[in-house]
């Protein structure tokens, strides 16, 4: 029964560890190559323990609805800006995160996509709230 239980866990981790389908998205001229976590599973393990990401890369986060969801940095390594996006694509807010913590970041409206990019990463490019995010699936 133990060996079982060892086995489902390792069998749990491995699908997570698999690659997540990515798509790319653009905000204004910059190009993003995003995975995508479109489920539970993935949703809930996001970025964490990773060590970097590559430049110009995040996680794309499509929730089942529109809703004020909130995002936090359990086991999240590397410092995130999070931008919370509406149903047509527009930008919400944008949210700097400390990695390792606890503290929820949230929309400031109902949210359908969170976009996880290197924290800084948005305010770089001049990319505010009311700026589209291109390439959403979904989105035309």
């Amino acid at each position: 029964m133990k060996n079982l239980l060892l086995l489902s866990v390792f069998a749990a981790q491995c699908a997570l560890a698999q690659e997540l389908p990515s798509v790319q998205l653009s905000a204004g001229m910059h190009l993003i190559r995003a995975e995508v976590a479109a489920d539970f599973a993935t949703r809930a393990q996001g970025l964490m323990h990773r060590k970097s990401l590559v430049p110009n890369s995040g996680m794309l986060f499509i929730f089942d609805a529109a809703e004020i969801h909130c995002m936090w940095m359990k086991n999240t390594l590397i410092p995130l800006s999070v931008a919370f996006v509406d149903e047509k694509g527009a930008i919400i807010n944008i949210e700097d995160m400390q990695p390792q913590t606890e503290d929820s970041h949230c929309a400031a409206r109902p949210a359908r996509y969170a976009l996880e990019m290197s924290r800084g990463w948005f305010a770089a490019r001049g990319i505010k709230p009311g700026s589209r995010i291109g390439g959403i699936p979904g989105i035309k």
